[in-house]
């Protein structure tokens, strides 16, 4: 059984998450606690020393970074749950198209929200850094907009949709700390019914960042 290392609000983590479930893979979580400082002990860097989440351990096999983890997951398991990936040739290279989107443009626009907004106290919010952050985020959504022409960002149910939503949810999170923040504006209607759909899905609720239910 996988041993699967979780954070709860992390969207790589989350991502991983609702992977596992839709390739129906038995997995025990161990969610690690941050403040607690579990990701710098001697036995968690000896499974990611980048001292991050996610992590997983399958057969002794330990493995970091959610865009491998889920790759991994789908070869590793072919034949359980439903595919994380099409099965042509183009099919695949949309998807980690996608994820490659995701990481590097609407992940990192997301970033910055956080390290301005999250990260830092609120006597400290610099307003024009936190618009620039937001104009960056915005602009990467109207991307994501055009991008979606089916009820799913690369035709069928994928990896890509599982990279995506967390981002996304994780910015209006944060508009939660900053009412005026303006991310709900800034989703259009396509992401609107996709993120509705992510939302139905069987898995969600059993996915959804324990700490968030808190608050």
């Amino acid at each position: 059984m996988i041993t699967f290392y979780y954070g709860s609000g992390s969207p790589f983590a989350w991502r991983v998450w609702l992977a596992l479930e839709h390739k129906k893979v038995p997995y025990e979580l161990r969610t690690m606690s941050f403040s607690a400082g579990e990701l710098r002990t001697a036995e968690y860097l000896r499974i990611n020393p980048r001292g991050r989440v996610p992590a997983i351990v399958d057969d002794g096999f330990a493995l970091y970074e959610s865009a491998a983890i889920v790759e991994y997951l789908e070869e590793a398991y072919p034949q359980s749950g439903a595919p994380l990936f099409p099965g042509t040739l183009l099919g695949r290279a949309l998807v980690r198209r996608i994820v490659e989107e995701t990481d590097n443009y609407l992940g990192r626009a997301n970033e910055r929200l956080v390290e301005r907004i999250l990260f830092t106290g609120k006597e400290n919010w610099n307003e024009t850094e936190i618009e620039r952050a937001r104009d960056s985020f915005a602009v990467e959504l109207e991307r994501f907009e055009k991008m979606l022409t089916a009820d799913w960002l690369a035709g069928e149910l994928s990896a890509a949709d599982h990279a995506a939503y967390p981002i996304i949810a994780l910015a209006l999170r944060i508009q939660k700390r900053k009412a005026e923040l303006g991310i709900d504006a800034s989703i259009g209607p396509r992401l609107k019914a996709w993120m509705s759909r992510v939302e139905a899905l069987p898995y969600y609720e059993k996915t959804y960042p324990p700490h968030w239910k808190q608050v």
